[in-house]
């Protein structure tokens, strides 16, 4: 297993995290458990390959998550940096300094080694993080009482509002999302890690994306085994980069992804010039589609024009033809929130009058309805 210094604090963490937000459920009852006889053991396994930086939160696995991971790490607690987080739901101290004491409890430890402002973007920073009595003055309290030993936040905003953030110099660590399709937080990482502060990347698989098969993202480097390999390799090789964390939920996953983290030397400079080379190439291509502006939208019958070429590029450029097509057909008729595919445009064209890149948009509609709607099988 390769081993970071995690910023600042010195500490030396594994490569690959364990991610415990997909640990194997079981059906009982109405709802579902988390299965302990599988579970246990997958994290007693991860532990045994190495792995030492162990991430959960009050919400994963129906908010049973925590609870499993403080029987996991039982006897095992001094070997192992356990990160969790807290919602911030107010500005309330005393309400985040109840919710940590839950997780302590939840997780049967004494401390916590990276506590996180969970998913904060600039606005819940400002106005309900770094407030007078806030989460922010309750963090450091239970730092001092050493509840938590380390003041961490996740992100989840404009990639340019996470600067302000990181130059607060309250936090040591920073949870965020990077992999092969999403690098828009590239700066902030290395501004973070130029700043003293452990880089904890989620979503290293692209959420799942990057686990589909795919022969354009494989062949980036000739020898790699598979897309998810692939993946994971060009985030661990990132110099900004001290943590992948993995949601891992059986054996298998768990067994590949320990082996990708122990490859010495992560990616040789000749690998990382063709790996951007084709990741640009890949953009250009992906832009002659789409920039992703959303200057058309809205769209009057509710078509969720952005994220439909979105999925056509995921399938035309990165090869990942499976998910592209699942993931389209989840943009139900009607689905506010998400949008419509494109199975449903009337051909209206005010999306064509209002995109500043003159794209034919009726037509690549038409398109990829073809091959990603119902009618593509």
């Amino acid at each position: 297993m390769i081993y970071k210094t995690l910023g600042k604090t010195g500490i030396q963490v594994s490569a690959l995290g364990f991610g415990a937000m997909r640990l194997p459920m079981i059906e009982r009852g109405n709802g579902k458990i988390v299965d302990e006889d599988k579970a246990i053991p997958l994290i007693h396994r991860a532990l045994d390959l190495g792995i030492n930086y162990v991430d959960t939160a009050p919400g994963y696995c129906d908010r049973q998550s925590e609870a499993v991971v403080g029987k996991a790490i039982k006897g095992r607690r001094d070997s192992i940096y356990l990160s969790t987080k807290n919602p911030i739901e107010d500005a309330s101290g005393d309400n985040w300094r109840r919710r940590l004491e839950n997780s302590l409890t939840q997780l049967d430890t004494d401390y916590i080694d990276f506590y996180h402002m969970w998913g904060i973007n600039l606005h819940t920073f400002e106005n309900k993080v770094d407030v007078p009595g806030g989460p922010m003055e309750a963090a450091w309290r239970a730092k001092d009482e050493g509840l938590i030993r380390h003041i961490s936040f996740s992100f989840h905003d404009e990639p340019g509002n996470i600067f302000k953030i990181i130059d607060s110099g309250y936090f040591e660590t920073v949870l965020l999302q990077y992999n092969l399709l999403d690098q828009s937080l590239t700066a902030g990482m290395e501004h973070a890690y130029n700043k003293g502060m452990g880089v904890v990347v989620m979503g290293p698989v692209g959420g799942g994306r990057l686990g589909a098969p795919s022969e354009a993202i494989r062949s980036m480097l000739g020898h790699v085994r598979s897309t998810a390999e692939m993946a994971l390799r060009f985030v661990i090789a990132n110099p900004y980069a001290t943590v992948a964390l993995s949601g891992m939920s059986d054996l298998t996953m768990l067994e590949e992804n320990a082996a990708v983290a122990s490859i010495p030397g992560g990616l040789t400079e000749e690998e990382r010039i063709r790996v951007a080379d084709m990741l640009e190439e890949n953009k250009r291509l992906a832009d002659l589609y789409c920039t992703g502006c959303n200057y058309c939208m809205p769209c009057p019958v509710d078509v969720n024009i952005p994220r439909v070429f979105q999925l056509m590029n995921y399938s035309r450029v990165y090869g990942l033809h499976d998910y592209a097509k699942q993931e389209y057909r989840k943009l139900a008729d009607g689905d506010i929130k998400n949008g419509r595919n494109a199975d449903v445009c009337v051909e209206c064209g005010s999306c064509e009058e209002k995109c500043p890149q003159d794209i034919h948009i009726i037509h690549q509609l038409r398109e990829t309805s073809a091959a990603l709607g119902v009618a593509a099988g």
